[in-house]
């Protein structure tokens, strides 16, 4: 089985690769993680996600657009062993997260902007599947995602990861070095 592409790689193999320019912490045990997405629009309220991760994933990435608040946690960690439980592949939050010990030691993968103790509201309030703009990039559903440690790309409508060539960048970047360390042995 070969190493899915890296989020650096898909980059310089496509100008089209969109890379969302927030700084994301990462949570739980899957670094790396891919998929269609799923979308949630909430601020500061639970209850969307809450029924969302209830249901089955099936290897879709959730993207909830939090709007950035830090004051209340859209996720914790009852709601990832049911994430995890029920098949999701990762969550990407623009907004915060608690519990973040017990999400480490969790089968999920998790990009937020932070921590904060206080749990969101749970009303229900906001929209599902619509897509969402932070960060510089349009999430919108069905379309693949693609998050590890260097941050949460965007995939052209239609194209999966392994649909996009990689070698020729890896091995350019490859070459490069090699050059380079070569140059700086014999110049030395």
């Amino acid at each position: 089985m070969t190493n899915p592409p890296k989020t650096t790689d898909l980059c310089d193999a496509r100008d089209d690769v969109q890379a969302c320019a927030l700084l994301f912490q990462s949570y739980g045990l899957r670094h790396f993680f891919t998929g269609p997405m799923r979308t949630l629009r909430c601020f500061e309220d639970i209850g969307l996600m809450r029924d969302t991760v209830s249901q089955p994933g099936h290897g879709h990435v959730l993207v909830i657009d939090g709007g950035g608040s830090i004051a209340r946690a859209l996720f914790g960690d009852v709601m990832a062993e049911l994430a995890s439980r029920n098949g999701w592949a990762g969550l990407v939050i623009h907004g915060v997260v608690r519990d973040a010990n017990e999400l480490n030691a969790i089968d999920i993968g998790v990009k937020a902007l932070g921590t904060s103790p206080k749990r969101g509201s749970r009303t229900g309030a906001g929209e599902r599947d619509v897509p969402v703009h932070f960060g510089g990039v349009t999430f919108t559903p069905g379309d693949h995602l693609v998050a590890d440690a260097d941050g949460v790309v965007v995939l052209p409508t239609g194209l999966k990861a392994a649909d996009i060539e990689v070698a020729e960048v890896v091995a350019a970047t490859a070459a490069y070095a090699a050059g380079t360390a070569a140059n700086a042995k014999t110049s030395g």
